[in-house]
C-alpha cells in the first residue's frame, strides 16, 4: 500500500526536522522508494502559501516554493524569513496533505550570488526557513546574470573561485540545519563535481535539471550516473513540450535514476501549453508511470 499524501507530510516533512543530510525517501509496501512528486510554484503559477492547495488540486505530493515573494525586487530580508508566512505554509500543508518539498532561490538569477552584497545573508535566511518548513533542499540558481559561464560558454573561473569561498563559509550552517545547498546551473557534471570537491561538504550538492542539461548539449543519463548521490534533487522539464514528447529522452533519464537508486523528490518545472490543471496532471501521470519501477 502506498503512503498517502497526508501520511507523507507527517513522515517526511515536519516530523523529520533535523534528521540530517541523507536522501531518505518514503517507501511503498513492497520496500521500493515511492515517487515523491512536486512542482515549482512559478511553473504552477501558484505563489505563496495558497500554492499548496493548487498542488493538491493537480494531485501532487509537494510544492517547491520561492524564497522571495518577488524575485525581481528582493529586499534585504526575504519572504522566507517571515515566521507568519512560514506558519501559513505549515497550516496549508497540513490542510491539503501537501509538503514543502524544497525552497528555491530563483532571485539569484537576477541578483548573482557572487556579486550581490546581500546574497550571503539571503542564503542564511533561506537555510533557516527551509529547516523550519521541514524541507532539506535549497535550490541556488545560477542563470541569467548569475550564469557561471560567459556568452561563449567559457567558465568564469574568478566567479567560481568566489562561489567556492562563499559555499565553504555557508556549509557549516547548512550542515547543522540538515539542509542541502543544491547548485542549479549551466555547468557540466564534471565542472560541478570540481566545485563540490573544492568545497568538501556533504551539504553542497547538485540540483539537476534534465531539460536545461539537454538544451546545453550534455549527456544527461551519463551525467546523472556520474553525479550519483551528489544529486540532491531533480527537475523534470522539457523545453519542447509535454514530458515524453519533446527533446529529452525521459526513458534514458529514468534508467539512470534507477542506476543511482535516486530516492529524492522529482519536481515538475513543466510548461503550461493549454490548461494548467490538465497539463500538470498529464505530466504528473507520465512521471509516475515512467518511474513506477524505480
Amino acid at each position: 500500500m502506498r503512503t498517502t499524501r497526508r501520511q507523507f507530510v507527517v513522515q517526511t516533512g515536519f516530523g523529520i526536522a533535523g534528521a540530517g543530510l541523507a536522501l531518505s525517501g518514503a517507501f511503498a509496501g513492497d520496500g521500493k522508494p515511492a515517487l515523491r512528486l512536486s512542482a515549482c510554484d512559478w511553473s504552477l503559477g501558484a505563489l505563496g502559501p495558497e500554492g499548496l492547495a493548487a498542488a493538491a488540486a493537480v494531485g501532487l505530493d509537494g510544492l517547491e516554493i520561492s524564497a522571495a515573494a518577488d524575485n525581481g525586487h528582493p529586499g534585504d530580508v526575504l519572504a522566507i524569513a517571515d515566521a507568519e508566512r512560514r506558519l501559513a505554509y505549515k497550516q496549508n500543508a497540513e490542510t491539503h496533505g501537501v509538503a514543502v518539498s524544497s525552497v528555491a532561490m530563483g532571485l539569484l538569477n537576477g541578483f548573482p550570488m557572487v556579486s550581490d552584497p546581500r546574497a550571503m545573508a539571503w542564503v542564511e535566511q533561506t537555510i533557516d526557513g527551509t529547516k523550519d518548513l521541514g524541507a532539506n533542499v535549497m535550490l541556488m540558481a545560477f542563470f541569467g546574470k548569475g550564469d557561471l559561464r560567459d556568452k561563449s560558454g567559457t567558465l568564469k573561473a574568478s566567479d567560481v573561485d568566489t562561489l567556492v569561498g562563499q559555499l565553504k563559509e555557508l556549509a557549516p550552517k547548512a550542515e547543522k540545519a540538515g539542509v542541502m545547498l543544491g547548485l542549479e546551473n549551466t555547468l557540466s557534471a564534471e565542472q560541478n563535481l570540481d566545485i563540490l570537491s573544492r568545497v568538501k561538504s556533504s551539504a553542497v550538492r547538485v540540483y539537476y535539471d534534465v531539460g536545461n542539461s539537454t538544451a546545453n548539449g550534455y549527456d544527461v543519463p551519463g551525467e546523472i550516473r556520474l553525479l550519483g548521490d551528489r544529486i540532491c534533487q531533480i527537475h523534470f522539464k522539457d523545453n519542447k513540450g509535454h514530458l515524453g514528447e519533446g527533446e529529452v529522452n525521459m526513458n534514458a533519464v529514468a534508467e539512470a535514476m534507477r542506476a543511482i537508486a535516486y530516492a529524492g523528490w522529482v519536481v515538475l518545472e513543466t510548461k503550461v501549453l493549454g490548461d494548467r490543471e490538465a497539463d500538470f496532471k498529464r505530466n504528473a501521470a507520465f512521471s509516475r508511470a515512467l518511474l513506477a519501477n524505480a
